[in-house]
């Protein structure tokens, strides 16, 4: 009814018939790169895959720009990181890296002799 117009009581009616109904159910699925009944059920849906990409540009550009300043600037370290673009149905993006686990050399030494008995 929201999208259409259309009573699906008009179907038991004798007003509608089961091919309308049909083209309007895919209708609603069918939408070229995304979903209306998807977008309505899930607020991520609203948003198709040229849209995320876009925003992902943006927001590589943006971090791009900010340490291409932070770099070549005496000045910039006051320079906030840029806020990234919110997305639909999600919480805000983080564009730090997480800190990455490294083994100790302990664990490579003992790795390779571990390897070399095999």
């Amino acid at each position: 009814m929201e999208h259409f117009g259309v009573d699906l009581l008009d179907l038991w009616r004798g007003r509608l018939s089961i091919r309308r109904v049909h083209v309007l159910i895919t209708s609603l699925m069918c939408k070229p790169g995304r979903s209306v009944l998807l977008a309505a059920m899930d607020e991520t849906a609203q948003w198709g895959t040229a849209e995320h990409l876009l925003a992902r540009v943006s927001d590589a550009l943006e971090l791009s720009n900010y340490l291409f300043i932070r770099a070549n600037s005496e000045e910039s370290s006051d320079l906030p990181l840029p806020e990234p673009i919110p997305r639909p149905g999600l919480g805000p993006v983080d564009l730090a890296a997480p800190e990455p686990d490294f083994a100790s050399g302990a664990e490579v030494a003992n790795f390779f002799t571990h390897m070399s008995t095999l």
